[in-house]
Parts: C-alpha cells; sequence; structure tokens
C-alpha cells in the first residue's frame, strides 16, 4: 500500500492527496526507474490547471519521455507509452485476482473532478473518456493521434489493477470477443454460401415454391418469367 511522504499514512487508493494530513502525494517514479525533469519546459498544457507541463525522462530501456503538471500531479503519455510503462514496471503476474480487482474499486476515492471533457495538451481538441482495461476502474482521457492523460492518484491505481492480474483479465475478455466476431462471420459466409449456392424455383407470378423469406430480386425475377412467355 502507498503511504504518504509526509506523514506516513495510508494514501486513498485513486487519489494524491492524504486524507490526514492533506499532502499531495506524486507518484513514486524514483522508486520504479531513476529519472530527470528536463530543464526546458513542455510546449504542452495541463488540460486541468492551464499550465506548461514539465517533461520527465524515466531512463526507461534508454530515454523515455513523459508529461507532468507539477500542480496537479497529472501525466500525459504518448501513444503506446502508458501500456509500455505498465508492463515494465509490473511483471511476473499469472493468476487473476477478481476479489482483489472488486476491492480496489469499491474503496476507491470519488472522482477528483466533475464528470467533462478535457482538452488534449498537445492539439486542445476535446478527448474522448476511455475506460483502461477490464474492471480497472480508470476512465482515462484520451486523444487519438497524440497520447492518453491520467489524473493525478491514476497510475498508481492501475500498477495496482496490474499486480491483480488486472492485464490478464482484459486480454482474457479481448480473445472471448474476437471468438465471437469469428463466430458471427462464419454464420454470415455460410448464410451467403447457401443463398449463392441455392436457385430459386417458381411455379407462378408471385408464388416462390415452399420458400418462406423470397427478397425482392426473388419477386421481380418470378415477374419477368411470368410476362416473357
Amino acid at each position: 500500500m502507498a503511504r504518504c511522504s509526509s506523514c506516513n499514512a495510508p494514501l486513498p487508493d485513486g487519489s494524491p492527496r492524504c486524507d490526514y494530513c492533506g499532502s499531495r502525494n506524486d507518484i513514486d517514479l524514483k522508486g520504479i526507474h531513476f529519472y530527470t525533469t528536463h530543464e526546458n519546459d513542455s510546449p504542452r498544457i495541463c488540460p486541468r490547471c492551464d499550465v506548461k507541463l514539465k517533461t520527465i525522462d524515466l531512463k526507461l530501456n534508454g530515454t523515455f519521455l513523459i508529461d507532468r503538471c507539477d500542480q496537479c500531479l497529472g501525466l500525459f503519455f504518448d501513444p503506446g507509452e502508458l501500456e509500455a510503462l505498465l508492463e515494465a514496471t509490473v511483471s511476473n503476474v499469472f493468476l487473476i485476482d477478481k476479489t482483489g480487482l472488486d476491492g480496489i474499486n469499491l474503496h476507491r476515492q470519488p472522482e477528483q473532478y466533475a464528470i467533462s471533457y478535457i482538452k488534449c495538451p498537445v492539439c486542445s481538441q476535446l478527448m474522448n473518456r476511455v475506460n483502461f482495461g477490464v474492471r480497472s476502474g480508470v476512465i482515462v482521457d484520451r486523444c487519438k493521434a497524440h497520447g492518453v492523460w491520467l489524473d493525478g492518484g491514476e497510475l498508481r491505481h492501475l500498477f495496482e489493477w496490474m499486480k491483480l492480474g488486472g492485464k490478464l483479465l482484459d486480454q482474457e475478455h479481448q480473445e472471448q470477443i474476437k471468438k465471437e466476431e469469428q463466430k458471427k462471420e462464419i454464420e454470415r459466409r455460410e448464410k451467403l454460401s447457401a443463398y449463392r449456392s441455392g436457385s430459386p424455383s417458381f411455379d407462378e407470378f408471385g408464388d416462390p415454391l415452399r420458400r418462406s423469406d423470397p427478397d425482392l430480386f426473388d419477386i421481380v425475377y418470378a415477374a419477368i418469367r411470368f410476362f416473357t412467355r
């Protein structure tokens, strides 16, 4: 369990603010990877505080840059960076603890901000609100072109989600969706093949023999045959 850097009290899940002393706690990136803060400010703007973000190099397999707001402690990741950080930080997880996953969401603090659409730090266009994974409890703000925004405390929550097998559960869910889509596609192709292989037969105009679902093509074809006899 994460603890407050000021008073050592347990931190509430999903929030950077300590309930005991009121201090705001940054995610412990130093405990994960050594990082340095670049001297030059990033031109990217915090969607919460409207100030320039600081660029941080996590030194993960070489240069690994993310952007952070010094005021709200929010983080912005370029496309694919958040997933890469989670994979590199949390490893050797082989079991899904569904009880634990339910628990971290049950005791999670209420959202820090009112539900709203915020602007991308890069292009200033409104980002989409997207559920991250299955049962993570975190709704991220995503710009398809430029990346993902996490509010303060959400990265710590995603670390716990990964440790409890959340990524494995998400993979199972995606595999199930894929299988269902493949099944539907096979059924669609079988129906199409059966329709193409069968030749419609008619005895009189508008009276298809033993067919329960004649379509418009069948009816028009029957009419042409009737009037051209």
